[in-house]
C-alpha cells in the first residue's frame, strides 16, 4: 500500500492502495444515508421472545465489526408486522446508540436478515455512492470513534440520538476504492473469528481432556495436608513500583495496588479468594507479588507435582468459587480450601496428564498471540485507511 505521509494537506489518508489517486469527498453520513433509525423493545420485553422466528437484535449482539449471535432473541410474526419499517436488510448497517456498548457496528447478515432491532440499535441504510462496509469501518475507525465521543457529555457515553448520527462527517473515495478498503478489512476480521474459534476449539479440549482423566484415582487427600496455603498482604503501591513488574490474579502484570505484598516464587499456584476474579486458578511462572486477596499454595508434598495440582484445581475453578456461596461469606475461606478432596494418582501417571496438558496450553497461548497481532493490524489499519 501506498503511504501518504507526505501529502498531509490533501483529503487523502495515510495508507492508500496504489493505483487509487485523487482527493476523497467531504459529507455526512444523512447526506449519505437513505434510512437512519432503530426500533422498539416489544410491550413485555423478554417474555415475548420466542425460540424461533424472526431474529431480535439488541445492542449484546452488535460487536466491534460482527454480530454476536449466541443469545440472539426472536420475536413472532405478529410482532414482526408491528415493527415492519424496522426490518433488516442485508448490508445493513447497525450502530450501538446508548450504554456502554455505544459505537459499536456491524453488518447486518443472512442469519438476521428479515428481522428487526429495539431502540438501543441504529439502522443506517446507505445510497448507492456510500459501501456499507465502508462505513461500518469508518464508525469503528478513530475518527468516527472521536466524533461519537465528541457527543457525550463529559465524556459519559449515555446516548445517540439521529440527528447526531445523521451529522457525522465522513470523507469518501470512488465506490469502487471503498470496497477494495472494506474488503481488506473484512479480511482480517474474518482472520479473527476463525482464530478465535481455534482458541476456543483448543480450550475445549483441554477442558474435556481435564474431565475424563483427572477424575481417575481412588487415592484421595486433603488440600491441606498436601500443601501451606498462604493468604497474601496489602502494600500500597509505591513499594511495589520499587520492584517493578509484578504478577495479578487476572492472569497478567499491570501496576496497579490490588494485588501486592509477599515476593512469591515462580512455579507457584494461586487462588483468587475474591470479587469477579473468585476462584480463579493461575499458575505462575515468573515471581510474582501475592495479594490480600490471593492464596498460594507451596511446600507441595512429594506424592503431588505441582502442575498435575495445578490443571486439577483448573478444571475445578467453579467448584472453588462455589466455597465461597457456601460459606455464606464474601471471600473463600482458608478452611474451605483446605477441605478440598484431591485425588492422587501414581505420580508417572501426573507427569503424564501434566505433560499433555501443559503442551495444550502452551498451543492456546500460542494462537492467542497470534489473534493479539492481528487485532493490533486490524486497529493499525483502522486508523490510517480512513480521514
Amino acid at each position: 500500500m501506498a503511504n501518504n505521509n507526505n501529502t498531509k494537506n490533501l483529503n487523502v489518508p495515510n495508507l492508500r492502495f496504489p493505483e487509487f489517486k485523487g482527493e476523497w469527498k467531504k459529507c455526512t453520513i444523512g447526506e449519505l444515508a437513505i434510512k437512519v433509525g432503530s426500533g422498539v423493545t416489544p410491550r413485555g420485553g423478554e417474555s415475548v421472545y420466542k425460540m424461533d422466528g424472526h431474529s431480535f437484535v439488541r445492542s449484546q449482539n452488535v460487536g466491534l465489526g460482527h454480530l454476536i449471535l449466541d443469545d440472539i432473541a426472536f420475536i413472532d410474526e405478529e410482532t414482526h408486522l408491528r415493527q415492519k419499517s424496522t426490518e433488516l436488510k442485508l448490508e445493513d448497517v447497525l450502530l450501538n446508540i446508548t450504554g456502554a456498548s455505544i459505537g459499536r457496528s456491524a453488518l447486518v447478515n443472512e442469519q438476521v436478515v428479515g428481522g428487526n432491532v429495539n431502540q438501543h440499535v441504529c439502522i443506517i441504510r446507505t445510497k448507492e455512492n456510500l459501501i456499507s462496509s465502508f462505513l461500518c469501518n469508518f464508525l469503528l475507525s478513530n475518527y468516527g470513534q472521536r466524533q461519537i465521543d465528541s457527543f457525550q457529555a463529559g465524556g459519559n457515553r449515555q446516548g445517540l440520538n439521529f440527528e447526531q448520527i445523521k451529522s457525522i462527517k465522513i470523507a469518501i473515495p470512488s465506490t469502487k476504492e471503498q470496497t477494495k478498503v472494506a474488503k481488506l478489512l473484512q479480511l482480517i476480521e474474518e482472520r479473527i473469528a476463525t482464530q478465535s474459534k481455534i482458541i476456543e476449539k483448543y480450550k475445549s479440549l483441554i477442558k474435556g481432556i481435564r474431565y475424563y482423566i483427572l477424575e481417575e484415582s481412588t487415592h484421595y487427600n486433603y488440600l491441606g495436608n498436601l500443601c501451606d496455603i498462604i493468604k497474601g498482604h496489602q502494600v500500597n503501591l509505591d513499594n511495589l513500583l520499587k520492584h517493578g513488574k509484578y504478577y495479578v490474579m487476572n492472569g497478567g502484570t499491570q501496576p496497579s495496588g490490588y494485588y501486592n505484598s509477599y515476593n512469591t516464587n515462580a512455579g507457584t499456584i494461586s487462588i483468587s479468594e475474591g470479587g469477579n476474579s473468585c476462584g480463579y486458578v493461575q499458575y505462575n511462572k515468573e515471581n510474582f507479588w501475592s495479594g490480600g486477596h490471593c492464596y498460594t499454595l507451596q511446600n507441595i508434598k512429594g506424592e503431588l507435582t505441582e502442575k498435575y495440582l495445578y490443571h486439577y484445581l483448573k478444571s475445578n475453578e467453579k467448584m472453588i468459587m462455589a466455597l465461597r456461596v457456601g460459606s455464606g461469606l464474601p471471600n473463600i475461606q482458608k478452611k474451605d480450601l483446605m477441605s478440598l478432596r484431591i485425588p492422587i494418582p501414581a505420580k508417572e501417571n501426573q507427569k503424564k496428564i501434566s505433560c499433555l496438558l501443559d503442551s495444550i496450553e502452551d498451543k492456546i497461548s500460542v494462537e492467542t498471540n497470534v489473534m493479539t497481532k492481528f487485532m493490533q493490524q486490524k486497529q493499525y489499519l483502522l486508523a490510517n485507511l480512513f480521514i
